[in-house]
């Protein structure tokens, strides 16, 4: 059995993750902590303090306890606010004070894209536009090119939580452009863990989501490696080898 850990702000769309641990299909426990989220807003003082040392780490010791092999915060905005460099201190501290290897979304973002070898992405999100292009600048930090983005400006993740299917859809669609390789819809309040291979089929290409990438960059940690078809092409295709 592998258990793995994640720190979850709030609660809009953790029921990703027992669906998602279904459709893994394997000796896999995703074990989930909500963070005090602090004041929902998709704005960049509110989510600074929702990344802030100090709320992370209150959730650790429960993880520790389960057994987890490693931790991941499961929350983009409040990762990539962080600026790159910022974002990688934010993790080093989670990983010291977990004592087990660490990331968060937004870094999983970077190394899913580069697992499948999307070098061009195209983003749909949940975020007010400013926000949204911190997403983008991230991105590119990591070496990635932004076809384009897609703000919806939502302020609260409690907002997000509500979307369905159609709202889901429309944002990938909204957000594809014909040069990238793959979209990306970064919001773990966002719920998508059910359609997946869906919105792969119809945008013709990979799609990686928040909730989806966050359980990736787990197993990646833990140096497991499960293929899963319900959850996309991410959990199907070979790696891709880096020169």
């Amino acid at each position: 059995m592998t258990a793995l850990g994640f720190l979850y702000p709030g609660h809009s769309a953790e029921d990703d993750y027992p669906r998602i641990e279904q459709l893994l299909g394997s000796d896999i426990r995703l074990d989930l902590v909500h963070t005090d989220i602090g004041e929902d807003a998709h704005r960049v003082d509110a989510l600074l303090e929702m990344g802030s040392a100090r709320r992370l780490a209150a959730g650790v010791e429960q993880l520790r306890m389960a057994g987890a092999e490693s931790v991941v915060w499961a929350c983009t905005s409040g990762s990539f606010v962080f600026g790159w460099e910022g974002a990688h201190d934010q993790v080093r501290a989670l990983a010291h004070t977990a004592g087990m290897p660490a990331s968060s979304t937004s870094f999983a973002f970077v190394h899913a894209a580069r697992e499948i070898g999307a070098g061009r992405v195209a983003v749909g999100a949940t975020y007010p536009d400013d926000v949204a292009s911190l997403f983008a600048e991230f991105l590119r930090a990591g070496g990635l090119e932004v076809t384009g983005v897609r703000g919806s400006g939502i302020i609260t993740a409690a907002e997000v939580g509500t979307w369905g299917e159609a709202e889901v859809f429309a944002l990938a669609r909204a957000a594809d452009s014909e040069d990238a390789d793959a979209v990306l819809l970064p919001d773990t309040a966002l719920h998508t863990a059910a359609h997946i291979p869906s919105l792969e089929k119809e945008l013709g290409k990979p799609v990686l989501t928040a909730n989806q990438v966050t359980v990736w960059e787990a197993l990646r940690l833990a140096d497991r490696r499960v293929n899963a078809t319900t959850l996309g092409a991410l959990f199907t295709r070979e790696p891709i080898v880096q020169a």
